[in-house]
C-alpha cells in the first residue's frame, strides 16, 4: 500500500499551513498518510529528527511519497542519504541546502541543512524529485531553490507569488502540489 509522509518545517507542526488539507485529499485517494511531529525549535537537530523517522523505517518503501516543507525538504535528503532507504518520489516545497544567512533560522537548521550532501546517493534513492519554490519567498532565495533542484537532477517548479507556501502567504490549501502528486500516482 502506498504511504505518504508530510513533514513540517522549523517552528512548525502537522496541523499548520496546507498539511491537514493535503492529508485529507491524499487519504481520499487511498493513501496512508503520516504526519509526524518533530521537535522544533527546542531539540531541532538532525539526530533527533532521524530518530523519529527511524520509527517509520518499515513504511519507507518504493511506494512511499515524501512531502516536505522548508527545512523538511533538506531533512528528506538526509533521510535518503543517511538512513539508506529508497522511495517512489519526493515533493519538496521551499527547499534549499546550506545557510540562509538568517539569524532566526540558521542556528536551528544547521545540523540538517549545512553539511556536504552525497547528491549521487540521494538521487539514487528516489525515482523522482519535484521541487517547488517561489520567486517571492521571504526566507529562501529563489536561486537557492534552483540550485537545490539542479543538485537533484530536476528543475524547479517556479511560482511567482507563493511566499514561503505557509498560512501567512495564504496557503491553507495547495492545489498545485496535489496535482503533481496525483500525476505521480498515475505513473507506473
Amino acid at each position: 500500500m502506498a504511504h505518504a509522509f508530510i513533514i513540517h518545517g522549523s517552528f512548525g507542526k502537522p496541523t499548520d499551513n496546507w498539511f491537514p488539507w493535503l492529508k485529507l485529499k491524499l487519504e481520499e485517494n487511498n493513501l496512508t498518510v503520516r504526519t509526524p511531529q518533530f521537535p522544533t525549535p527546542e531539540g531541532q537537530n538532525l539526530t533527533n529528527w532521524l530518530r523519529i523517522m527511524e520509527n517509520h523505517r518499515s513504511e519507507l518503501t518504493g511506494d512511499t511519497l515524501l512531502i516536505g516543507h522548508s527545512i523538511a525538504c533538506t531533512f528528506i535528503l538526509d533521510v535518503l542519504e543517511l538512513m539508506d532507504v529508497s522511495v517512489r518520489a519526493c515533493f519538496l516545497v521551499a527547499g534549499w541546502t546550506g545557510p540562509l544567512h538568517n539569524p532566526e533560522f540558521d542556528p536551528i537548521n544547521e545540523t540538517i541543512a549545512d553539511r556536504v550532501f552525497n547528491w549521487s546517493k540521494i538521487r539514487s534513492h528516489a525515482k523522482r524529485f519535484y521541487v517547488i519554490n517561489a520567486v517571492d519567498d521571504p526566507y529562501v532565495p529563489f536561486e537557492l531553490g534552483v540550485r537545490f533542484a539542479q543538485n537533484l537532477g530536476t528543475h524547479v517548479i517556479r511560482v511567482e507569488k507563493g511566499g514561503h507556501f505557509n498560512q501567512s502567504a495564504g496557503y491553507t490549501e495547495f492545489p498545485l502540489l496535489l496535482e503533481k502528486i496525483k500525476a505521480e500516482m498515475k505513473m507506473s
